[in-house]
């Protein structure tokens, strides 16, 4: 087949699809006696890359394999074609998100010891219904609890071709920063106020500022309850110390 043509079948196949096609299952577009070698099959994704360059949209390599997307200096303008409500998630779920992310296979104990609070059962079910973690295994411990992971949805969705191309850690300050997208908003979980499931969330990242920031300073800075209760003992001791001047003055003199 000729490249032109090759290019042009490529093109549409990726255009038609629903989902991103890797190129063993471009090649099962051919017929037998027609069919491309995978290396020519490259070559025209790469060229069709080349022609997207100055365009709105991109031909994208992802983990479920390629696919054509709108670029996200245009994205702004183009998502307005979409009237349907953003799904909103909180920060509680977004940090357990990167937790399984960085850490899998991590089971929800672990999530939560390095959190510091619970993790709702909501904020599994949802990620997990979002199709982003799955169960990959269980701990060989008693309980048997559950090993959690990502999926190719997940890298599909923030444009990865591996988890090797997770950005590192000391890079993301913050989540939104990484995807825009994603919005931040506080939800209901367990039953919980919305405002309290937030404070939950930033609590945990306050409490972990606060240990480093203790841990760098040469003396430790102290508690206003144990500054309230040294108030206390030095306003008793002072009384003390004037009630026995009080008697020494009132016994009468030899």
């Amino acid at each position: 087949m000729e490249p032109e043509q090759l290019k042009r079948v490529v093109e549409a196949a990726l255009l038609a699809s629903s989902n991103p096609l890797t190129i063993p299952q471009l090649l099962t577009l051919f017929a037998e006696q027609e069919m491309p070698s995978h290396d020519d099959v490259a070559r025209a994704l790469d060229e069709l890359a080349r022609d997207c360059e100055a365009r709105g949209v991109e031909l994208k390599e992802v983990a479920s394999g390629f696919r054509y997307q709108v670029r996200a200096e245009v994205n702004a303008w183009v998502s307005r074609l979409w009237t349907e409500r953003q799904t909103r998630y909180s920060r509680a779920q977004l940090e357990t998100l990167a937790l399984i992310a960085y850490r899998q296979p991590i089971t929800r104990g672990e999530i939560e010891q390095i959190r510091g609070v619970a993790v709702s059962s909501n904020i599994i079910k949802t990620l997990e219904e979002r199709e982003w973690i799955r169960t990959v295994g269980y701990r060989d411990v008693p309980g048997k609890p559950e090993l959690f992971g990502t999926t190719r949805s997940f890298l599909d969705y923030f444009n990865l071709k591996s988890l090797d191309e997770l950005p590192p850690l000391a890079e993301i300050r913050d989540l939104t920063d990484y995807d825009p997208q994603l919005g931040l908003a506080p939800v209901t979980i367990d039953g919980e106020e919305p405002k309290a499931a937030a404070n939950d969330a930033v609590g945990s990242e306050v409490g972990s500022v606060e240990a480093s920031a203790n841990d760098s300073d040469d003396a430790p800075a102290r508690h206003p309850d144990s500054i309230a209760d040294t108030d206390s003992s030095d306003s008793s001791q002072q009384t003390e110390a004037a009630s026995d001047a009080d008697a020494t003055q009132s016994e009468p003199t030899a």
